[in-house]
């Protein structure tokens, strides 16, 4: 988020949250934001993580992942439109 790695702790609906160091606080701009303010979030990575979990490591194209990630489950839960 704003070029900051960060670990998301909770996801509510249409929120998430993550816990910020006072050090990252007072050396980035996160410490400056305020609610509803926007901010970047890089998803490229996201991305490439979701499809070898979908791909169980395999390349592009593989039906499921040994862990139960598959398409239908990303469309039940809201991850897919």
């Amino acid at each position: 988020m704003d070029g900051i790695s960060l670990t998301v702790n909770n996801c509510e609906k249409n929120v998430f949250y993550v816990n910020i160091i006072p050090h990252t606080a007072s050396g980035t701009t996160l410490g400056s934001k305020t609610v509803s303010e926007r901010v970047n979030i890089e998803t490229d990575i996201l991305a490439r993580y979701l499809e070898k979990l979908i791909s169980g490591g395999k390349e592009t194209g593989a039906a499921a992942s040994p862990g139960g990630i598959d398409m239908d489950m990303l469309a039940r839960h809201g991850f897919l439109k």
